[in-house]
């Protein structure tokens, strides 16, 4: 395996360990870790986690692709979670959803843009309800949207970029 954890992370990661009478209450916190510092989460990433925390592959695996938080494929820069939920789909989530689609260059079911600037993904829920519909890149939430308020959150984005959000 060629993957390692840079010297911050593994202090992060230790740090953690600290604080739980087990390991495994770190592994989500090991896998955005691992996924922020090398884009997705290969088999290796999975690996090289499992092997920190002294777990087995298949826990980590499936934890890993349980949550959809979780890349295994490399991803855009900035990823887009739009939610088509039951709140969000009744007040057009699935129109907002086409709309990104639409100006990122994005056909249903590829998830990067040409330029690998963002990534794509219908999420399932992301917790916002009232705020229907909504989308959420990094730790930035985008309520009460519509097809017409796409280009302009695009256009933050590209000013203001939001990654995905900081491991404490």
């Amino acid at each position: 395996m060629s993957l390692e954890f840079s010297a911050d992370a593994k202090a992060k990661i230790a740090a953690l360990c600290e604080r739980y009478p087990t390991k495994k209450p770190v592994v989500l916190a090991a896998l955005h870790l691992a996924q922020k510092e090398f884009g997705h989460l290969s088999d290796d990433a999975l690996r090289l986690v499992g092997i920190t925390l002294d777990l087995p592959y298949a826990h980590v695996y499936g934890v890993a692709t349980f949550y959809t938080m979780f890349r295994r494929e490399p991803g855009g820069k900035q990823c887009i979670r739009m939610c088509t939920n039951i709140s969000c789909m009744l007040r057009g989530g699935y129109e907002v959803l086409e709309a990104f689609e639409e100006k990122l260059g994005i056909d249903r079911g590829e998830k990067v843009d040409p330029g690998a600037e963002f990534s794509l993904i219908e999420e399932e829920c992301i917790a916002a309800c009232e705020g229907a519909p909504c989308a959420v890149v990094g730790t930035k939430y985008y309520l009460n949207l519509d097809p017409s308020k796409v280009d302009a959150v695009i256009a933050e984005l590209r000013r203001e970029p939001h990654p995905e959000g900081e491991v404490v």
